[in-house]
């Protein structure tokens, strides 16, 4: 039995703001986190810190900067062949593709967020990339108003999610938004053997990397 990934639906499943989640098989999580760190919009030097608890994290932030989302830092970890890497502080919008994006090399790459405190307010995304290409990609509101209301990427594997989507009764107009989002992120998890170790994530400590000034 593994957590999955269907608990980040959950109110501020890992910190205020929402989540912002990367999930890469076959590579080491500080490689990953490292890689994440170099598409960052403005110039940075990701610095190991040690371990922190998510809590610690954003105590060090908003005492280094003042505030926590002035700063940026990455807890990655690794849960059998899958690495993770958990964004804190004021990561939305701060992050794009680069010159080198996080897939580079066919890597497998599986991105989770949702500015949760956004007033617009923002659906959760998820996008799947591979080799530099989108695979698959959708809001888990499944809002057309938004963009992705739908899975769009590479047409065999958007068919298969399609499939699971329709299985699951979605998009279903009676359920709320979060009950949605769950739905979705149930079907992702299934479809694409997607976890991560909740506990771990919540309780424990993990390898940070805080990104300072070049």
């Amino acid at each position: 039995m593994t957590d999955g990934i269907a608990w980040l639906a959950e109110p501020q499943s890992i910190a205020w703001g929402g989540y912002s989640v990367v999930i890469a098989p076959d590579l080491e999580s500080e490689s990953l986190a490292r890689r994440i760190a170099e598409t960052a919009h403005r110039p940075n030097r990701p610095r190991a810190i040690g371990e922190l608890t998510g809590r610690q994290v954003q105590d060090l932030l908003q005492g280094l900067y003042g505030e926590v989302l002035d700063g940026i830092a990455l807890r990655h970890g690794e849960l059998d062949e899958w690495s993770y890497v958990i964004k804190y502080g004021g990561w939305q919008g701060e992050f794009g593709t680069g010159t080198r994006p996080v897939d580079h090399g066919g890597l497998h790459v599986y991105h989770l967020e949702y500015e949760e405190e956004n007033g617009k307010p923002v659906p959760p995304n998820f996008a799947y990339r591979h080799d530099e290409n989108l695979m698959c990609a959708f809001n888990l509101h499944l809002d057309g108003s938004w963009g992705y209301g739908s899975p769009e990427g590479d047409p065999e594997v958007v068919a298969a999610v399609q499939q699971r989507l329709t299985a699951a009764g979605l998009p279903d107009d009676d359920l709320d938004d979060r009950a949605v989002h769950r739905a979705c992120l149930e079907v992702l998890q299934r479809h694409f053997g997607l976890t991560l170790p909740r506990e771990r994530i919540l309780e424990d400590t993990l390898p940070t990397l805080l990104l300072t000034g070049p």
